[in-house]
């Protein structure tokens, strides 16, 4: 075990089961859903995601740490789990760009952590049981004592939580020194992720990102070329602002592109339901195949909730005809949504993928082409 580790800490799992190990990270505890990420890379991405909002992460490599932690990657602001399970932290972060250690970053924002020589069985369990609350704790030793406040936690289904992790006030991301600006998005931040506005950016576009309260008179009040819809936590079932305001900027006639929770939000706003998976997909390594060309792509995702759509053909929504355009290949989930009546897409998986794999990049490409061949027309309508 690390030298960077301290004394006893267990994980109790609301169906009773325990895991024991040291303390990783700071000492305390912590309440969350549990549930696993089989990426080999990024766990500084993935701990600044704010997708992962009230959840204890279990990470299935065996190494964590070994790059240490720097100021370039995070996703966001802060570190968003709840909690983090390891197998074996680096003993010594071995990176040239590496600013501190994993530990220490983790003490220093106050993230309980534990690492644990059952992170497989722990995975297993999750696979064959569900995600489930749970609790990680140094400081109370009584694993019956611990339950009993598992047991009163809120469940992530119903949790309306990305008003929580969304940006207090607008702000902009413009295009890097020597890009031409040529279109304008505004970007619904339903917990964004910092590289997503970085990507569009990078093609030309001048990025206006609002909180997730904005509403479809305050997106199209910009006037934009495309809106965005971003990834984020909790459940869709309860995003009814964000619904609203999609179904706005659909009725508007505008471009627009949603990834993971925008995805569900785009199926909601065309009269779908959502519901939650057993234990969801999250990792860098989730297959992914494109109906219509049949390219299969590896793709990065983080989500626990999934759209309810006939996967095979064409279906009728309020603004015309729509198709399942990605299929899971794990578990045939939903993985993305097109409308063929009007520029309108989105993806469950996550394009940008800061820390790999890159096959979806081109989406944005698509983006772009899509608020290329709008341009003409919302030149003539002005």
């Amino acid at each position: 075990m690390s030298e960077a580790t301290g004394g006893p800490a267990i994980l109790v799992l609301e169906d009773g089961r325990v895991f024991h190990g040291r303390s990783f990270g700071a000492t305390g505890e912590t309440f969350g859903e549990i549930v696993f990420n089989t990426g080999m890379t990024g766990y500084q991405e993935t701990l600044t995601d704010p997708s992962y909002h009230r959840q204890i992460v279990a990470m299935t490599a065996p190494h964590i740490g070994n790059t240490g932690v720097n100021d370039d990657d995070p996703e966001s602001g802060r570190i968003w789990v709840a909690g983090y399970v390891v197998r074996e932290p680096a003993r010594i972060p071995s990176n040239w760009r590496a600013q501190r250690t994993l530990d220490e970053e983790l003490r220093r924002q106050g993230v309980v952590g534990i690492a644990m020589t059952g992170t497989r069985a722990l995975t297993r369990h999750l696979r064959d049981k569900g995600a489930m609350r749970a609790a990680v704790s140094s400081v109370e030793t009584d694993p019956r004592a611990l339950l009993a406040r598992v047991l009163e936690q809120p469940r992530m289904a119903g949790a309306d939580l990305a008003g929580e992790v969304s940006t207090d006030a607008p702000y902009e991301v413009l295009p890097p020194e020597g890009v031409e600006t040529r279109f304008h998005v505004a970007a619904v931040d339903l917990g964004i992720k910092a590289m997503t506005p970085q990507r569009l950016a990078e093609r030309g576009c001048k990025v206006t990102v609002l909180p997730a309260t904005a509403t479809a008179e305050d997106l199209l009040a910009l006037d934009p070329d495309g809106v965005f819809f971003s990834n984020g936590p909790g459940d869709p079932a309860t995003a009814d602002g964000p619904v609203a305001a999609m179904r706005g900027v659909l009725d508007a006639g505008r471009p627009l592109f949603g990834i993971c929770f925008g995805n569900q939000i785009l199926g909601r706003a065309l009269g779908l339901g959502t519901y939650k998976l057993p234990f969801g997909h999250r990792g860098v390594n989730q297959p992914v195949i494109d109906t219509a060309t049949g390219k299969v792509s590896i793709t990065s995702q983080n989500h626990g909730f999934a759209v309810d759509a006939p996967l095979e053909g064409t279906f009728e929504t309020p603004y015309g005809r729509a198709q399942v355009s990605h299929i899971g290949l794990n578990d045939q989930v939903v993985e993305g949504l097109r409308l063929l009546d009007r520029p309108v897409f989105s993806v469950q998986f996550h394009p940008e993928a800061a820390a790999g794999p890159h096959d979806a990049a081109g989406l944005f490409d698509e983006f772009v082409d899509l608020m290329s061949a709008a341009q003409p027309t919302a030149a003539a309508e002005k």
